[in-house]
């Protein structure tokens, strides 16, 4: 394995899903879901969680380390070099076919396990969700292992002397929490714009540098979890029914209670 010098100073890391784009899958007549024809690519969400890592990084002079786990065509070229473009310092992999039917659970414990091995490491920072599974839960997850408490919704976030400030959206508003130690957020798309790659930063995503370890290098958790089936949604016949007249409103909202939907 691979391994890194590190200056004595707090490291930002960020972590990236490659995966599957679902609006290339297809669904069958049995409701599963055919991914052959869907390219991997990096999940939608996390250029932010970069540029954000990016931000944050620089503001304190320190470096942007990227991590991730799933299946070979991780640790591809195109598919680093496309990571690092978008603003890693540098990158540790766990690359191993067979990732992708993990659960997230076996997934969180190998991504924590990833930041355990970056010097430094007191930020982890992840993007809203994966494209692929969109359960929200891997930031959480993962912060769990860590034994780091984890903020979601997470819509600005800044260095401070004792550590970290964190604007959370909530309902209502936001929030903002003043965090010592390390932490893990969860960043919305709206919390910073992401930038295109420049062909200057994609020619010197060539030269950073990636390594990649093994799953014996991992403490990873198993929890298994089975597909016990799979089915369309249930097509319900459409009522038709016409409302209107000045009382249309409440004629809805009684509607809708009488069908249990409010």
């Amino acid at each position: 394995m691979e391994t890194f010098e590190s200056e004595d100073y707090m490291t930002v890391v960020v972590a990236y899903k490659y995966a599957a784009n679902p609006q290339d899958a297809s669904v069958d007549a049995s409701g599963a879901i055919d991914w052959t024809r869907a390219k991997p690519e990096i999940s939608e969400y996390d250029p932010v969680a970069i540029q954000l890592g990016r931000n944050v990084a620089d503001a304190q002079d320190t470096e942007l380390v990227g991590i991730s786990a799933g299946t070979s065509a991780l640790t591809h070229k195109m598919a680093t070099r496309n990571a690092l473009s978008k603003g890693l310092d540098r990158a540790l992999l766990f690359g191993q076919d067979g990732v992708d039917s993990w659960s997230s659970t076996k997934v969180a414990s190998a991504l924590a396990s990833l930041v355990g091995q970056i010097e430094g490491a007191d930020l982890l920072i992840t993007g809203d969700s994966s494209i692929d599974d969109g359960a929200k839960m891997m930031s959480a997850i993962t912060a769990g292992f860590l034994g780091w408490p984890c903020f979601q919704e997470v819509t600005a976030l800044e260095k401070t002397d004792d550590g970290y400030s964190i604007t959370q959206s909530v309902p209502g508003g936001t929030r903002t929490v003043a965090v010592t130690g390390p932490v893990v957020v969860a960043a919305t798309p709206e919390a910073v714009s992401a930038k295109n790659p420049s062909m200057k930063e994609m020619l010197a995503a060539a030269k950073k540098p990636v390594a990649t370890v093994q799953e014996a290098d991992l403490e990873l958790v198993e929890a298994p979890v089975a597909v016990t089936g799979t089915a369309k949604p249930e097509s319900k016949i459409r009522k038709n029914v016409l409302l209107n007249g000045p009382d249309a409103a409440n004629q809805l909202v009684a509607a809708l209670r009488a069908d249990g939907v409010l």
